[in-house]
């Protein structure tokens, strides 16, 4: 049976265009753990900077054990959702870990962070509601609050990105809804800026609001501890509700999470509707999650490694003649401009053995395409110290320095 000939024509000529515009995307496939340095397939070894392997935990002995611990003892998958086929301890265990973690009463976890957010608005809001989102905000927070609008009939409304007066106006306008919710990420992935949420809590007791915080890059990076955005602020406890992902510095897997009160996972295992129709995380992840999260409780060292890189690779970049976005995430956005161009850079780097990605348009804006470098706790300061050359190497070879 062949697909409709229309439709395979017209896929056809739009992926032609694609890579006739110079922003096609290929797959660059990986023969070894995901880590500082990894196997590429026709490469051989190639210093990975685009990872959210933060902490270096994906090929982390006791993570990896964890899983294949878990994998014997419970099986490949749960078979089914997790009020019908049954619930594996080791959910109860991970989901009381994370609550730990990130300062909460309770948490219930997805299969993705993206899945919890999906989960969380059009669960929580209904009719004659309010949720307010940063321009920002990701992806995955954009299409729950859709979601939510569609189901629910909820009134939507988006601030400029950090304009805290332009968010407060937004209440103001909706001040006869019946509830507020206030949408931002912890760390803006492409921007690696990190939200005011000081003055986001303040300005949600001030007009009743509740703060909803994805903290998917910041979980296990911002925070003595890595405890997240609220710990780097010193309000850990302090925000209302959380989702987070555990396929980041957390393991690297797959997973993620919402963390409130008890009553909010209550609901969310009672009515969300990827907890009723979905199965749950398969345990080996959940296992190795656990353990990352002790791990990651244990070995305070990882954060301040993480943070100590963060400072050198920024501190060297900017010596190489590159103005990276200000900041102090791991995120280390490089500015160039075009999308082609970024993405000419990025093969640029490839061939000099650094894999970092560009990124440009519509995940960006029109002409503020980047080559997006992350960096992990993994990295060594010669690790480091070779991606800055390549930089130099291919910026000069681009005019860019």
């Amino acid at each position: 049976m062949s697909l409709n000939a229309s439709f395979k024509r017209d896929l056809e000529s739009r992926i032609a265009q694609l890579k006739a515009d110079n922003v096609y995307k290929r797959l660059n496939y990986l023969d070894s753990p995901q880590s500082a340095r990894v196997r590429m397939e026709g490469r051989g070894e190639i210093l990975i900077l685009s990872s959210n392997n933060y902490l270096g935990l994906c090929d982390e002995p006791s993570v990896v054990q964890a899983g294949v611990d878990g994998l014997r003892k419970y099986g490949a998958g749960t078979g089914s959702v997790r009020f019908i086929c049954g619930t594996y301890t080791v959910h109860r265990d991970l989901e009381a870990a994370l609550a730990r973690f990130v300062g909460t009463a309770a948490s219930l976890s997805f299969v993705a962070c993206w899945n919890a957010n999906e989960a969380l608005t059009a669960t929580v809001v209904e009719a004659g509601d309010l949720v307010v989102s940063d321009e920002l905000n990701h992806a995955s927070i954009i299409d729950s609050i859709r979601l939510a609008k569609a189901i629910t009939k909820c009134t939507t409304a988006v601030y400029r990105h950090g304009d805290l007066d332009d968010l407060v106006e937004k209440l103001r306008a909706h001040s006869g809804a019946r509830r507020r919710l206030i949408w931002t990420d912890g760390v803006f992935s492409m921007e690696g800026s990190i939200c005011k949420l000081p003055e986001l809590l303040q300005i949600a007791r001030d007009h009743d609001a509740v703060l909803v915080v994805d903290d998917s890059h910041a979980s296990g990076v911002l925070g003595k501890t890595g405890r997240g955005t609220a710990e780097h602020f010193g309000v850990l406890g302090e925000v209302d509700v959380i989702t987070s992902t555990l396929g980041k510095a957390l393991g690297g897997a797959a997973g993620g999470f919402v963390a409130g009160s008890e009553a909010l996972c209550d609901m969310l295992t009672q009515r969300s509707r990827p907890q009723l129709f979905s199965n749950a995380l398969p345990p080996t992840v959940a296992s190795s999650a656990l353990a990352a999260v002790h791990y990651t409780e244990q070995h305070p060292e990882r954060v301040q490694r993480l943070r100590d890189n963060t400072i050198y690779f920024r501190e060297q970049i900017v010596e190489a003649g590159f103005k990276p976005l200000a900041g102090e995430t791991p995120i280390v956005p490089i500015i160039i401009g075009e999308t082609a161009a970024a993405i000419r850079m990025s093969d640029m780097l490839l061939e000099e053995g650094v894999f970092v990605t560009g990124f440009g348009f519509p995940v960006v804006p029109q002409g503020t395409a980047r080559v997006r470098c992350q960096i992990s706790a993994a990295h060594s300061r010669d690790d480091l110290d070779f991606a800055v050359r390549a930089f130099r190497k291919a910026g000069a070879r681009l005019g860019l320095v």
